[in-house]
C-alpha cells in the first residue's frame, strides 16, 4: 500500500466533474477554474491545517485543535469543497449525499455493478 491517503483521483468522478464518490457517497470536488498554483497553495495549507489537528489531538490541545479545524474549513471553502458551489447553473449541493439517493443513481450503479 502506497504512503499516501487517497485521493479523488483514485475514485469514481461524476460525469459533471462536481464529485468524487467514496463508499456510495458523494464529496465535492475542488473549483477546477482555481489556477494551479493557487490550488497547490490551498492544499499545502490543507494539508498543514490536517497535520495541525493531529498534533493538538496527540497534545490533548483543545484550543489549537479547534483552531486548526477552522484552517482547515478555510481552506475547503477556498478550494471550493465546502460553502458557495463553484457552478452556477443552479443545480442543487449533493456534497456527502449518498450517490444512489441523488440524480448521480443510474451512474452510480452502471459504475459499481
Amino acid at each position: 500500500m502506497a504512503d499516501r491517503l487517497p485521493t479523488a483521483r483514485d475514485h469514481p468522478v461524476t460525469p459533471d466533474g462536481r464529485y468524487f464518490v467514496v463508499r456510495g457517497r458523494l464529496w465535492r470536488m475542488s473549483d477546477p477554474r482555481l489556477p494551479e498554483d493557487r490550488r497547490a497553495h490551498l492544499v499545502t495549507e490543507l494539508m498543514k491545517a490536517r497535520r495541525a489537528i493531529a498534533a493538538a489531538r496527540r497534545s490533548k490541545d483543545t484550543v489549537a485543535e479547534d483552531e486548526a479545524r477552522a484552517a482547515v474549513d478555510r481552506a475547503k471553502q477556498a478550494l471550493g469543497e465546502r460553502g458557495q458551489v463553484w457552478w452556477d447553473d443552479g443545480a442543487p449541493d449533493l456534497n456527502r449525499h449518498m450517490a444512489r439517493t441523488t440524480p448521480y443513481a443510474a451512474w452510480y450503479a452502471a459504475k459499481t455493478t
